[in-house]
């Protein structure tokens, strides 16, 4: 790439009149500079190792020295915003497919195994560039805006949430389901029941695209996440106890999930957790008494611990409160040393 048009895309600021003129790539690891490229320099430190390796050019954003006159040195605003930039435009000439989807089916996308072709990207615009810089022709890229910059991509193809009603369900639990799809059994998958519609979009998108998967066994996506406890909050093995935590940071999906819930729990004492801004949440449940409303994280277990409950939502926050709440517990008082 001209350093015209490196300048010109980053909006970048040319701090000497360097002998080069042209780039050979574009590369953010230190350790795959060659002679001609250009260095993104997330890591300042890395710089001269950069310049030993060959470097034409240096990208930084904080007040660096200049060391070599000869190359390129280019100061940007924000390295992410360039690396953004500079990732677009290369896009640009890839015979590629994107696809935007919301949060759940974008993680399970990233828990099946899947065929080079087909990318599902999230993270920062660093760990993208790497996973899309040197992409094939004719692959697809999967994406969820939320989670990702759009603005990387000119174009992209909106996947639609229709519940295609592929999947055979043969047993289920509220965190578990065993299932038929495509004739294969898949058994006491960990996902629950609440998650199968999402699947069925991302498995419909594969029969689709005609991309080669396989299906392993699920872990928590950090959406309706259930962690089984005992009275004073420990963390047990799944399914050993009858008390459950189940933890939603998304507040768009939390109505879905207390009618999911109540549809399949119908026997269950079930409480809500719910942060004091969500008004609108609030206003909806309609049995108050089993409504917890909190403006302190660290209120939340002390709470819970005046109901008698099977099931507690919790909304907005993680189970990282639980693991708080045992470290708490374990620190030494002064009792202990006497």
């Amino acid at each position: 790439m001209r350093l015209e048009n490196v300048l010109a895309l980053t909006h970048a600021k040319l701090l000497n009149k360097p002998f080069v003129s042209n780039f050979t790539d574009i590369v953010f690891d230190v350790k795959n500079v060659k002679r001609g490229d250009l260095f993104l320099a997330f890591d300042e430190s890395k710089i001269e190792d950069a310049i030993l390796n060959g470097a034409y050019g240096i990208v930084f954003s904080k007040p660096t020295q200049i060391t070599d006159s000869e190359i390129a040195w280019i100061k940007v605003q924000s390295l992410e915003d360039a690396l953004k930039r500079l990732l677009r435009f290369k896009l640009l000439d890839k015979d590629i497919k994107v696809y935007e989807t919301n949060e759940i089916v974008l993680k399970l996308a990233l828990q099946v195994i899947t065929e080079p072709s087909f990318i599902a990207i999230s993270g920062n615009i660093l760990d993208i560039a790497k996973q899309l810089w040197n992409i094939e022709d004719s692959s697809c890229i999967l994406f969820c805006p939320n989670l990702s910059d759009k603005d990387i991509f000119t174009k992209t193809i909106e996947l639609s949430n229709t519940t295609y009603k592929n999947i055979d369900i043969i047993e289920q639990t509220l965190f578990e389901t065993s299932f038929i799809y495509n004739d294969v059994f898949y058994e006491r998958q960990l996902i629950s029941p609440f998650f199968i519609p999402y699947l069925e979009i991302l498995l419909h998108l594969f029969k689709n695209i005609k991309v080669n998967y396989r299906l392993r066994k699920f872990t928590p996506i950090g959406h309706f996440e259930a962690v089984f406890t005992n009275k004073r909050f420990e963390i047990k093995e799944f399914g050993t106890s009858d008390k459950v935590l189940i933890f939603e940071k998304n507040s768009t999906l939390v109505e879905s999930q207390i009618t999911f819930l109540q549809s399949g729990a119908t026997w269950a004492k079930i409480v809500y957790v719910v942060p004091h801004h969500d008004t609108k949440l609030i206003e909806k449940i309609q049995n108050k008494e089993s409504l917890i409303i909190y403006k302190n994280k660290n209120e939340i277990l002390n709470s819970l611990k005046e109901y008698h409950f099977h099931f507690a939502l919790v909304l907005g926050t993680d189970k990282s409160i639980l693991e708080k709440h045992l470290n708490l517990q374990m620190q030494p008082s002064l009792f202990d040393f006497k």
